[in-house]
């Protein structure tokens, strides 16, 4: 017979369910390791049955160094938004931001190899372990790191929907936090005109020829209208070039500017962003949790 405090210490070490750990100890005689591996078995069995279905919820999570020099922006992605309500699920998406800032992974594949914040399992034996438990499919689909001479800052938006990381070599933390609500809220492509490609360049400025022209104006006459109408391409997709949310007669590389700052980089990561998700009717979704 096993005991009850047997199970609670299996299920506080695997995180696995009380009724598995019973499963599991009674098939082993009660051998805590056996156990746990036999757990890990099964979880990477259960893990790999959920691989196919389309994880477009979950996270996107900040880390920042205390002294601003080093800072992380993580997508990890579930299947519903109810994960993303889940504490274990919130936490181990921090984790991983604090990783990356951390460990400097050169890429996903690279990440999941490294071990899991000084642990002896590896990333991905800890996120096998998460889908396992939570039982549902996640991944983590992609982070990106800052280090700076400056400063680095972030801002989350709606709980997890938005995450915006921001390097400037020069610069206070007030400025670097509007100019974070500023790439929320505006999305813009490009940092500056000089970072969009050429060639969506000029298939813009073919497309505004061609609506001056349909506007019966002589081609000479299109080609001016042309290069008035450019600069509104550019302050609509480069942030440099866009008007700033909070004073919007001020361009924000004019406000970067002004405060003698400078902007090196920036990135906006938006929770299941490109993914194609299937829909689903709210009460089936509901009931898949139930069940």
């Amino acid at each position: 017979m096993v005991s009850a405090e047997l199970v609670k210490q299996l299920r506080e070490k695997t995180g696995a369910g009380m009724m598995d750990c019973k499963k599991v100890l009674t098939e082993t005689d009660g051998d805590m390791e056996k156990a746990a591996e036999l757990l890990r078995e099964r979880g990477i069995a259960k893990a790999a049955k959920k691989s196919d279905r389309v994880a477009a919820e979950g996270l996107v999570a900040t880390y920042v160094s205390d002294d601003k020099k080093v800072g992380s922006a993580v997508e990890v992605n579930a299947e519903t938004d109810f994960v993303a309500k889940n504490d274990e699920f919130r936490k181990f998406v921090a984790d991983i931001a604090k990783q990356v800032a951390t460990k400097n992974a050169k890429d996903v594949e690279d990440l999941l190899n490294q071990k899991y914040l000084d642990t002896d399992n590896t990333v991905q034996e800890v996120l096998t372990g998460k889908i396992a438990t939570i039982g549902e499919n996640m991944s983590i689909r992609r982070f990106v790191r800052f280090e700076s001479e400056g400063l680095v800052e972030s801002y989350v938006h709606g709980d997890g929907k938005i995450a915006v990381l921001v390097n400037f070599e020069k610069g206070d933390e007030e400025l670097a936090k509007d100019v974070c609500m500023q790439i929320a809220a505006a999305k813009p492509e490009y940092l500056s005109r000089e970072s969009v490609p050429a060639d969506k360049v000029e298939k813009e400025m073919e497309i505004l020829k061609a609506q001056a022209m349909n506007e019966g104006k002589p081609a000479e006459i299109a080609e001016k209208m042309v290069q008035g109408r450019i600069g509104k391409f550019y302050s609509d997709i480069c942030l440099l070039e866009q008007e700033f949310v909070k004073d919007p007669d001020t361009k924000v590389g004019k406000l970067i500017e002004s405060k003698g700052a400078k902007l090196v980089d920036y990135a906006r990561l938006e929770k299941g962003e490109g993914i194609e998700k299937k829909e689903e009717n709210f009460a089936e979704e509901v009931m898949k949790q139930i069940k």
